[in-house]
């Protein structure tokens, strides 16, 4: 047991670059292979020049190590991270009172719904693909401080569907929620309860890397989807975007509404941007992005 993970609590599974880990008590298994042999984003958070299950498990330790993730002593800090990260633009609408709450997922609470944009950035920050967890009562208590509400506090169930209901029974009436690519079917479910509701709700589908054919129909309901390193979404989302955000891990706005965020987004955006018209998209540039491995069959969970 390595000195990193000796503070882990509970059980909790996640991909991180197309691969399934699992994360116990004091230990940290790497399920199958990454699907992802480069990443820019990953190389410039943690160094990593070539990922393989080693650099992954070497990762999700400074995660741990550094900030605190599936510990008590969980790092909260609402500094932005990324440039056109989910958290990052959910709680500047927060900030701006453009939306009323969102509804996010972290690691030992599951599904949050919060009006508090400093909270949504400090959960959001460094955090991807949560399939499942369980609960860690520090970090409940400390969502819950800063006027979060977490949808099961016994569980720690990760439940987006829910989550927007709950919201509305909450008498929100201007929602984002975050919906991962794993989970993509909950797009259209949350569309059937906005189309019910007298609510505007935003959808931000993220943590797309592994999403499959049967997911674009889904995702392509949403607001605002991030291409993570799927090129599925390059090629079959890419072209519908209104607006595409950066051109290393593109994020397409797909929608009017998202636009109008996005847009507000960028009112008050720090660093200096180049805005041109174009006929089509996706706009790519050549050696940008992520590099995904060749295709071979996927080492059975079980046997790792």
């Amino acid at each position: 047991m390595s000195v990193s993970t000796v503070n882990i609590k509970g059980e909790h599974t996640m991909y991180c670059c197309g691969a399934k880990v699992r994360i116990s008590d004091g230990n940290i298994k790497v399920l199958t292979e990454p699907t992802v042999k480069y990443c820019p984003l990953h190389n410039a958070l943690y160094g990593t020049s070539e990922i393989t299950p080693e650099t992954v498990r070497q990762s999700i330790e400074k995660k741990i190590a550094n900030y605190g993730f599936f510990c008590e002593n969980r790092l909260f800090n609402p500094n932005p991270l990324v440039a056109y990260g989910a958290s990052e633009m959910i709680s500047t609408w927060l900030d701006k009172n453009l939306i009323d709450c969102a509804v996010i997922v972290c690691e030992g609470a599951g599904t949050v719904i919060t009006a508090n944009g400093k909270l949504v950035q400090s959960i959001g920050a460094r955090l991807t693909g949560i399939i499942e967890t369980s609960p860690i009562d520090k970090i409940i208590e400390r969502i819950e401080s800063q006027n979060g509400k977490v949808l099961n506090k016994t569980t720690a169930r990760i439940d987006q569907v829910e989550g927007v209901k709950k919201a509305l029974e909450m008498n929100f009436k201007r929602i984002a929620v975050s919906v991962a690519g794993f989970q993509a079917k909950d797009i259209t479910e949350i569309r059937k309860i906005e189309k019910n509701s007298h609510a505007e709700i935003l959808i931000f589908s993220v943590c797309n890397t592994c999403v499959k054919a049967a997911d674009v129909k889904h995702i392509t309901n949403a607001d605002i989807a991030c291409a993570s390193a799927s090129k599925l979404l390059r090629k079959r989302i890419g072209f519908k975007a209104l607006i595409q955000l950066g051109t290393t891990i593109p994020v397409y706005i797909l929608k009017q509404k998202g636009k109008k965020l996005v847009l507000a987004y960028l009112e008050n955006f720090p660093n200096k941007l180049v805005i041109f018209r174009t006929s089509k998209l996706p706009y790519h540039v050549e050696g940008k992005g992520p590099t995904l491995k060749s295709k071979r069959p996927r080492k059975n969970e079980n046997s790792i």
